[in-house]
């Protein structure tokens, strides 16, 4: 039977994984090997493992959701590889907001692009005709990257400008895209895919020329190497620009009309963009106050 820290290296060396998501997780499984590491997989118990999280009650409760999800995710992948027959923290309860820390369900920080780094964003792609596709996708859709790639190219409706793609709960949904994106696929389709895929977006290794469906490690790579010298744009996500599409939309389209397109089973996690855009035009408001020069005498 293999150690905990054995577990930890094959979860992380999965084929697939983005580095800075690799480096994430190994910064939150670390302070769970230096207690349990040496100990083999099976003898790490449901009570060591709730004991563990129980330690972490100082974190803030989105970080200790992470931890949790994580470590439950390891566990999964140790049922995967005939490790372990049954994960050891299936199904146990996550710990619950404290409201007299502000703490509630919904307060996950939404990370959305301004203006400025869309536009900057824009600018820096613009040299590669497949990721200006992807972008001008994930931008005008609102979907995640998974599902884009999943996509083949019969799947979309080039007239009508939509797609329709299988989300999480494998529930299908329609994504309607815009003019700027239909120019920009068009241009991706007529001068860079390999018409002998089926897949929408198709990439060729170099050494043996063999042509198959775009991997997210491939894109993610092309996306590092444009965005990563822009100052603006350091530390920004492909995920960040569907939640760029939602705060977009809250306030010009009703909240169930927005919640179907993002493809969310709960309308609590739609009504979290509410929250932001409420928060954007507080800001806005004590913005304008300054640059109007109202004071608290002038009334």
């Amino acid at each position: 039977m293999i150690s905990l820290a054995t577990l930890v290296t094959q979860f992380l060396d999965r084929p697939g994984l983005a580095p800075k998501t690799q480096q994430s997780y190994e910064l939150t499984l670390m302070p769970l090997l230096q207690q349990h590491g040496q100990k083999s997989v099976e003898t790490v118990s449901r009570p060591i493992l709730e004991a563990y999280l129980n330690s972490l009650s100082h974190l803030a409760y989105t970080t200790h959701q992470r931890h949790q999800a994580i470590i439950q995710a390891l566990f999964n992948f140790a049922v995967e590889q005939g490790h372990l027959s049954a994960n050891p923290i299936g199904r146990l309860s996550r710990r619950k907001p404290d409201a007299t820390k502000q703490e509630y369900a919904s307060d996950q920080i939404i990370r959305y692009l301004t203006p400025e780094q869309l536009q900057q964003l824009y600018r820096s792609i613009a040299p590669d005709i497949r990721l200006n596709a992807v972008v001008h996708l994930l931008h005008r859709t609102g979907a995640r990257i998974a599902e884009l790639l999943a996509l083949n190219l019969e799947a979309v409706n080039l007239s009508e400008r939509k797609f329709q793609v299988i989300g999480k709960g494998n529930k299908q949904r329609w994504c309607f895209y815009s003019e700027d994106a239909s120019r920009a696929l068009d241009q991706y389709l007529r001068h860079y895919r390999h018409a002998d895929c089926e897949a929408l977006f198709t990439a060729q290794q170099p050494l043996t020329t063999k042509v198959s469906r775009l991997s997210y490690r491939t894109i993610y790579t092309c996306w590092q190497q444009l965005t990563e010298p822009e100052p603006l744009l350091q530390d920004v996500r492909m995920h960040d620009l569907r939640h760029t599409f939602a705060t977009e939309r809250v306030g010009l389209m009703g909240i169930e009309e927005l919640r179907a397109l993002m493809g969310h089973q709960n309308i609590q996690t739609t009504l979290r963009y509410q929250k932001v855009t409420s928060g954007r035009a507080e800001v806005a408001a004590q913005n304008a106050f300054k640059l109007l020069k109202i004071g608290a005498d002038e009334v």
